[in-house]
């Protein structure tokens, strides 16, 4: 190339130059001559201390990597007609996610004659909303697809908190004295992974096993026919 826009080592526009004096410079400056944009034309290139620019590249990506959040999508599954004890089982289970930072599809699955009346899987979904209380945020509201309806939480602000202070080890308030038991610690404890697994093979069970036909009326049994007479004769 016979000529390049440069740019001097403290960011100012030293103009269009040719290639043999934008080198010279970087000699006299100590500094290396960095192409910047190809595609211009003409081309851009700069001075600089190029092994101190790939060190600061290298730590911002370093930085950017260290705040950057992993968000984790659980899935619960529920049935029109859970029971009460089943119920609290699986709030139990979104809430341990959504204070671990966590978003949760909450999934109801219909079957049969079930699929008649969407709008009880629908008063299903927010009435676990609201008993979550406010440890949620609905992301996407409640969507059927075939035989299943799913609405996605997102943890709220005071959950978000919850995780943060939980990954940095920080004490609520007011429990320093008495710090809760980790989860871990009781040997029957289940981590996330392992309440989502457990809660997905019940799931596969139950949708395996065959629906109950409801039971018909035998029929009534015919009258027996009457005896012949017996003849006096």
């Amino acid at each position: 190339m016979p000529k390049v826009r440069l740019i001097g080592a403290d960011g100012e526009q030293v103009g269009i130059v040719t290639t043999d004096d934008a080198r010279e410079m970087a000699r006299d400056a100590d500094l290396d001559l960095v192409e910047v944009a190809a595609g211009a034309k003409p081309p851009v290139a700069r001075l600089l201390d190029y092994s101190k620019y790939k060190y600061e590249q290298e730590q911002k990506l370093k930085q950017a990597k260290k705040h950057q959040t992993q968000v984790n999508v659980r899935e619960i599954k529920l049935r029109p007609k859970i029971a009460v004890h089943d119920y609290n089982t699986k709030k139990g289970h979104v809430t341990r996610f959504l204070k671990h930072g966590d978003k949760v599809k909450v999934t109801i699955m219909f079957r049969g004659r079930e699929q008649a009346h969407p709008e009880r899987g629908r008063d299903l979904l927010y009435r676990l909303f609201e008993d979550l209380e406010g440890l949620a945020t609905i992301e996407s509201k409640p969507l059927q697809e075939g035989r299943n309806m799913s609405m996605l939480l997102g943890p709220s602000k005071e959950a978000a908190k919850a995780a943060e202070d939980e990954k940095k080890g920080d004490a609520p308030k007011g429990e320093e004295e008495t710090p809760a038991e980790p989860v871990n610690a009781h040997p029957q404890a289940m981590t996330p992974e392992q309440i989502e697994a457990a809660d997905k093979a019940a799931e596969e069970a139950e949708e395996e096993s065959p629906e109950p036909e409801a039971e018909t009326p035998e029929a009534p049994a015919e009258e027996a026919e009457a005896s012949p007479e017996s003849s006096d004769e």
